[in-house]
């Protein structure tokens, strides 16, 4: 069966490759995650009062989009709403348990998309669909969903063009009619290109859902290829993953990813077409973690290097015996090899994985030079038939890439 050609609006999703995910709220101010409301059984009034302490003196509009773009990440998602029902973002007198009602008393979301803007960086917004915070999402549904839209309707007509919505909150209420195609609706009609995501959450990774989605999502793992087969539309795909153990920052969380991690979740997505949408929790008031910053920095250091390969390759046909893996570009194969050895004395270089001549089967493309991206060390292949061998070198003393990837130019 035939796979549906991608809409342009989608295939220049695909093409971003890596954004960030901004997790921010009343509930930072607690430092204990972003679901402490719920989870440690708070009472509404008590929580309600985080609002009146809620100044954002430390939010930086242009420090965030920068820090993004530092990293290497081609888009935002921030959380206009989250599950706790305030709002980042001027309701215009649909609640007043928003910022305008706060002592900040600025429209943050305003000075967000204005920094996207003024840093080449596509925003997108996180809107929740359920509401721990507002009455009618228990005592009177259809009247809640009519919120909800009147609320997203706002965030489609106040901010010109924005690269998508990514929703999330349908998982807690199924089989319920969400009312979907009214809410796609006034989306479509205002932001026509705009991405449309729903989170399918934790145990429905990859799902797909209403006609007008645009993107499946893997939250909390790596994605896995999509038979997209038979499509009646073209879908992407989209891995959502924390730095650390929440989503809101915590005080408490020690366990935080290294970059190692990071990258080589970056390229795995990458491998299958995914995006990686990756999350940090600013503090209470606004500021970026200033370790979440740093080691956003060093994946950015890495993408500098190899950058070509992540937002210009595609998926590749070509398998091999581990996670190495081809990617392929305009007149061009990326080859990515993980944990490559380093050279050097034994008494230093600790570590050292297999170095040598490696095989990839598939490759349907006949190289005529193969090369390091870092360095441009030429390196010595052989190919038969739909069979590469590639003699990798050791990195020189000195570097350590996790990942190390190998341009192959072929012939057109």
């Amino acid at each position: 069966m035939a796979i549906p050609a991608p809409k342009p609006y989608i295939a220049a999703f695909e093409k971003l490759g890596f954004g960030m995910f901004v997790h921010w709220g009343l509930y930072s101010q607690l430092a204990r995650g972003e679901w402490t409301y719920l989870l440690h059984k708070m009472d509404m009034k008590e929580y309600e009062k985080l609002k009146d302490s809620f100044t954002a003196e430390d939010f930086n509009a242009d420090e965030l989009v920068l820090t993004a773009k530092n990293a290497g990440c081609k888009y935002i998602t921030l959380t206009t709403r989250h599950h706790e029902g305030f709002s980042l973002y001027d309701t215009k007198g649909l609640s007043d348990f928003d910022v305008m009602h706060s002592p900040c008393g600025r429209d943050l979301v305003r000075e967000y998309v204005d920094a996207c803007n003024r840093h080449g960086i596509l925003p997108f917004f996180y809107h929740t669909t359920l509401d721990w915070h507002h009455p009618d999402f228990e005592n009177d549904f259809d009247k809640y969903l009519e919120y909800l839209r009147k609320s997203v309707e706002i965030l489609c007509t106040e901010y010109g063009k924005i690269g998508g919505l990514w929703f999330d909150g349908n998982w807690s209420r199924k089989g319920a009619d969400w009312k979907e195609n009214e809410l796609y609706a006034t989306i479509r009609r205002h932001q026509p290109e705009a991405m449309i995501i729903n989170n399918t959450g934790l145990n429905a990774r990859g799902e797909a859902g209403n006609p007008e989605i645009d993107s499946v999502t893997f939250e909390q793992d790596r994605p896995t290829p999509l038979n997209r087969e038979g499509m009646k539309k073209y879908l992407a795909a989209e891995m959502c993953e924390t730095i650390n153990d929440h989503w809101g920052t915590g005080s408490l969380d020690f366990n935080s990813k290294s970059p190692a991690t990071l990258i080589e979740n970056l390229c795995l997505c990458r491998k299958v077409g995914a995006n990686y949408l990756l999350n940090i929790g600013p503090l209470a008031q606004g500021a970026i973690d200033p370790y979440q910053k740093e080691l956003l920095a060093v994946v950015g250091k890495w993408l500098n290097i190899f950058g070509e390969a992540i937002y210009e390759g595609k998926p590749y046909g070509a398998g091999s015996v581990n996670r190495n893996f081809i990617l392929k570009g305009e007149g061009k194969l990326y080859i990515f090899f993980f944990n490559p050895g380093r050279e050097g004395s034994e008494n230093v270089t600790a570590g050292n994985s297999y170095l040598g001549a490696f095989a990839f089967g598939n490759v349907t493309d006949k190289v005529k030079r193969l090369y390091w991206m870092d360095n441009g060390e030429e390196l010595s292949f052989a190919q038969k038939e739909n069979m590469l061998m590639a003699n990798f070198t050791g990195q020189p003393y000195g570097k350590s890439f996790c990942v190390r990837i190998a341009t192959a130019e072929i012939e057109k």
